[in-house]
Order: structure tokens, then C-alpha cells, then sequence
């Protein structure tokens, strides 16, 4: 079956500080390293096989307003966890762990920014999760 991304890439200033971070915050939701070369480290869940990356680069502006980068949690547990490890590791508060049911009755979610500014979200939405988007 296809996938709608197969990849992405965020562009960041300062690889090893944006990668201390995201080594915490993405092992939390069951993500780890899995390639790395000068200016690059990819994650992702499969042995060689990334799905994010970042990519370092001499100069970095944040995505404009309305984009940001949402990662699947499989609990709200990871959700918190998550949003604890980014903290703890650079990244800013960008909205606390909890329900947002604006989003629909169950979406928990928690938001941060990294080092460079960019939008991340982590979401737990058992409706989505149970296949009932």
C-alpha cells in the first residue's frame, strides 16, 4: 500500500544540539536513529529506514505560521513523555500535555518548539488509532 510521505526533512542550524533533543523526545515515541552521515541523522522505527531527518544547514527559518510537524504517539503516557523530553532537552513549550477536544472527543496532544523554531506536535487520537478517523 502506498504511503502519503515517505520521507521529510527539517532543516536545522546546529545538528548536535537539535539531535540531543530529538534522540529524547522521539524515543519516547518509539523512535530512534537510524542513519546518520555528515549533516544528517535520520529517524525512524526500522533498521536503515528513516522517515524524518534533519538536515543541517548554514542558515534556518522556521515554517511560517500554520505548519507544523504532528508525530503518532501510541498513548497519552508517550504524549507526556514526549513533551517532558523535548522540554528537558532545548526545545520550548508550546502547549502542555492534555485534551484538546476541539479536536474531537479523545485527541491528546502536546506542542513544542525546537531549537530552530519549528512546530512539533505529538498526538494520541484513539479514534484515529482504532480506525475510525
Amino acid at each position: 500500500m502506498s504511503r502519503i510521505l515517505h520521507h521529510l526533512s527539517l532543516p536545522v542550524s546546529n545538528l548536535k544540539r537539535s539531535a540531543e533533543m530529538y534522540d529524547a523526545a522521539l524515543a519516547r515515541l518509539g523512535f530512534r536513529r537510524v542513519a546518520e552521515a555528515p549533516g544528517f541523522i535520520g529517524y525512524g522505527t526500522e533498521a536503515g529506514r528513516d522517515q524524518f531527518a534533519l538536515m543541517e544547514v548554514a542558515e534556518v527559518q522556521s515554517a511560517q505560521a500554520g505548519f507544523h510537524l504532528a508525530f503518532g504517539a501510541d498513548s497519552t503516557a508517550n504524549v507526556d513523555a514526549f513533551h517532558e523530553a523535548a522540554c528537558s532537552h532545548g526545545a520550548d513549550d508550546n502547549g502542555s500535555p492534555g485534551l484538546r477536544p476541539h479536536y474531537g472527543g479523545g485527541y491528546y496532544a502536546a506542542f513544542v518548539l525546537d531549537p530552530d523554531g519549528h512546530h512539533l506536535e505529538a498526538v494520541y487520537n484513539p479514534r484515529t488509532e482504532a480506525g475510525k478517523a
